[in-house]
């Protein structure tokens, strides 16, 4: 959270961007305020343009000598991730203290199975697995979209029968390289650790090898 530090150094509040349904909400107060087109914004030295969750441009609201910013485009220039829950109105920023499976961020299904024959590693059974059996030395990949919603992705994989080469995870947003890894079937099931603050999609793959497998247990891989 060091960046979102330096963001209430300079003076700026941050305050919720919340859906339209809630402005009747009975503990919310009217108040007179400012749009004030003025102000600029630099993150890092670098001049950026702050945006809302629509890629609206924003404009600061001035009240009371202070300058309001929706959090949504805080978080997005500053690569923090942000979750809103609209039934708690809980603002939730950075890393979470729970996981959340990557279960249902998958956009693919090529290799999704229940089958206990492939979603059972070392005598265990995780109920639900990717399992990508290569009938020769090809890229096993598959897509995740977290959203922007998370800081971190705990992704479990174990390379079978051969070794896998490199894991590599990708923002297909900004094209840029998260991480690089190799895996080998010594190491057994590892945990892949992620930083994907502000990360919309991801890009998973892995160098297969021909009569090797990829194993990613869904039910213990998650974000926080």
């Amino acid at each position: 959270m060091k960046k979102l530090t330096i963001a209430v150094v300079l003076g700026t509040t941050i305050v919720a961007s919340m859906a339209t349904g809630a402005y009747g909400a009975t503990k919310l107060q009217e108040i007179k305020a400012y749009l004030n087109k003025d102000i600029a914004f630099k993150v890092d030295g670098k001049p950026v343009q702050l945006r809302d969750g629509n890629n609206n441009t924003v404009v600061p609201i001035s009240y009371k000598g202070t300058t309001y910013l929706p959090v949504r485009s805080i978080s997005d220039a500053l690569g923090v991730a942000v979750d809103y829950d609209g039934k708690t109105q809980l603002i939730q920023l950075g890393e979470k203290v729970e996981g959340v499976s990557i279960s249902s961020s998958l956009t693919t299904n090529t290799y999704r199975t229940k089958d206990s024959a492939q979603t059972t590693y070392n005598g265990k059974d995780y109920k639900e697995a990717l399992f990508d059996n290569a009938e020769s030395s090809r890229s096993s990949s598959f897509i995740l979209e977290p959203k922007k919603k998370y800081q971190k992705l705990y992704l479990q994989i174990a390379a079978v029968g051969q070794d896998l080469g490199k894991l590599t995870v990708k923002d297909t947003g900004t094209d840029t390289i998260l991480k690089t890894t190799e895996i080998n079937v010594a190491d057994g099931l590892v945990t892949v650790e992620v930083d994907i603050g502000g990360a919309n999609q991801l890009y998973v793959y892995a160098d297969a090898q021909k009569d090797g497998a990829v194993f990613v247990p869904l039910t213990t891989s998650y974000y926080k």
